[in-house]
């Protein structure tokens, strides 16, 4: 049957099963279960899954099975999917035992988290409570059966805090620089907890678990609302304001574009290298924020149409905005390359005008839906509002 997938990420993952080719071979005929489905990457999970199965594995697709809480609902990208047969949606809270219609899939991706600092920082419990209680009992569920082939924990580069000079690019051997009551601890110090874990159900009961650990992934499908430095510029971008910054624009960061990091974490699920983590990211641009910013004026003044727009700095209101924040974030990518044969593939410039061409797409048909009498060019504001609130209510 026709699949009503995401044009934009579906060929991104298209790519991405070409890229891993014979790899993907164990995966055929059989399921894979992504906790966290319905959010960024969850996304990009499940358009892979069904992309090998139309492509590298036609003859013996793999099913795929989507759980999450959806606290605001199915969205409605993955709503769309239902109706495919090897399309399985599943509502349940992944610290609560898995119910008994997961079935016994062959690979488990648990990327069940709040990411955001924003949101992290406001809901610290629940955060904590996927981080360590939803690893645990995905563990235990693996310990009671035995014969689950690969689990993948996403971990974070945040396990890292704020390495000093001599530690970036960071490998994974760095053993981190955190602060276990700060305002960012909740999600740092439960994903450096989720590794612990994860690596002695590994040595005590032979587990085959992997972890990963993301270096600021980006691209279509992040919300807009999200919190995050790209989501909230692109934000703005579209709505033809200047881009507003909290800091003085001096941290500096690498960006990883979904589709290579999604390329990545197949590559550790995959996998033999069972109880080991591994830097998945790009090692190139180290971008300040403030240059992030003005590329970012500058793509969306060619992709939109919009006016020069200026780069300022506003202060935030929260107090803790910057409190713990990394001056520097970039991996060390030498063991990803040398055993898994990870190379990023997406220039940052690329990943961006890709990501602002989704966003205007997606408001523009979600404007064109809810207002038809609007004229687009006339009232991009309008689109760009009207797209945000759709974003909020769950997605293309």
């Amino acid at each position: 049957m026709e699949i009503a997938v995401d044009p934009l990420i579906w060929r991104d993952c298209l790519a991405v099963a070409a890229r891993l080719d014979g790899r993907l071979d164990p995966l055929a005929g059989g399921s894979v279960l992504v906790t966290g489905a319905g959010g960024f990457l969850g996304r990009w999970f499940v358009h892979s899954v069904l992309a090998f199965g139309e492509s590298a594995l036609r003859r013996d697709p793999p099913c795929v099975m989507c759980l999450d809480r959806f606290p605001r609902g199915v969205p409605d990208w993955l709503e769309n999917l239902r109706p495919h047969q090897r399309v399985k949606i599943i509502q349940a809270d992944v610290t609560a035992p898995l119910p008994s219609d997961v079935g016994t899939p062959g690979y488990v991706i648990h990327a069940a988290s709040i990411a955001s600092p924003p949101r992290y920082r406001e809901r610290p419990i629940e955060t904590m409570d996927a981080n360590v209680l939803g690893t645990r009992r995905l563990l235990d569920h693996a310990v009671a059966r035995g014969d689950l082939k690969s689990l993948l924990v996403m971990s974070s580069s945040e396990i890292y805090g704020d390495p000093p000079a001599d530690q970036i690019p960071t490998p994974e051997d760095y053993r981190g620089n955190v602060s276990p009551i700060g305002p960012r601890a909740c999600y740092d110090e439960s994903k450096r907890y989720a590794e612990t874990l994860a690596v002695n159900f590994h040595r005590a009961y032979g587990v085959p678990v992997k972890i990963a650990r993301p270096f600021n992934n980006f691209g279509p499908g992040l919300s807009l609302d999200d919190g995050r430095v790209i989501s909230d510029l692109c934000a703005r971008a579209l709505r033809g304001e200047d881009l507003v910054l909290h800091s003085g624009g001096e941290p500096t960061r690498t960006f990883c574009y979904a589709a290579d990091a999604v390329d990545g974490y197949w590559r550790i699920l995959l996998s033999d290298h069972n109880g080991q983590a591994f830097n998945i990211g790009a090692s190139q641009p180290e971008i300040g924020m403030r240059k992030l910013a003005e590329l970012i004026a500058r793509l969306a003044r060619e992709e939109l149409s919009v006016r020069s727009l200026k780069v300022v700095h506003v202060p935030s209101s929260d107090r803790d905005y910057l409190s713990d924040n990394p001056r520097r974030r970039c991996p060390n990518l030498r063991k990803a390359r040398r055993l898994l044969d990870y190379e990023p593939a997406t220039s940052l410039e690329e990943g961006l005008r890709k990501t602002l061409q989704w966003y205007a797409a997606k408001e523009a048909k979600t404007a064109s839906l809810e207002h038809p009498h609007l004229d687009r060019r006339a009232d991009r504001g309008k689109l760009a509002l009207a797209g945000q609130r759709a974003e909020r209510r769950g997605g293309l």
